[in-house]
């Protein structure tokens, strides 16, 4: 599954939960769904900061954290 993929069913499935309507099982599978989901999309997001690391380093750049607050 894509990032995209899962970052779109996870939105999906924080929607479900915020409804009353389910039952308790329901609502655990949907958390267990959730939280593979977001193993997959935190993994993909480290692959992708460490390909963008060695690009820049390739490059003879030096990555530098910018303060966004």
């Amino acid at each position: 599954m894509s990032f995209e993929t899962d970052l779109e069913r996870l939105e999906q499935i924080a929607a479900a939960l915020d409804r009353a309507d389910l039952s308790l099982d329901e609502s655990l599978a949907l958390f267990e769904e959730g939280i593979a989901r977001l193993r997959g999309a935190t993994e993909a997001l480290a692959r992708a900061e460490g390909r963008v690391t060695t690009l820049v380093e390739k490059a003879g750049g030096a990555l530098e954290e910018q303060d966004d607050g």
